[in-house]
């Protein structure tokens, strides 16, 4: 069965999104794809398998990237606001 990056992943390239797997960067924490398309908001996704939940050095990179105005989505759910203490149900 195939994990629910590689689940995302391709279906945002489905719809003509350029995805670019952040492995390795120089912030640890930092969101699993950045995704990229002509004329649209660049996003940053994070993925999540079932009974995973997000430790709290990817809630602060997801903070410090909604500071920036940035584009997040969690698995299928787009965040909008911060939420160091919101639960999300994946």
């Amino acid at each position: 069965m195939a994990k629910q990056t590689d689940k995302i992943r391709k279906e945002w390239e489905l719809h003509g999104w350029f995805c670019i797997n952040l492995i390795s960067t120089n912030k640890n924490g930092i969101c699993d794809y950045l995704m990229l398309k002509k004329g649209y908001r660049d996003v940053f996704v994070e993925s999540k398998e079932v009974k995973d939940k997000l430790s709290e050095l990817q809630k602060l990179r997801i903070n410090q990237l909604l500071d920036m105005d940035k584009r997040i989505f969690i698995n299928d759910n787009e965040i909008h606001d911060k939420f160091i203490f919101k639960s999300l149900n994946f």
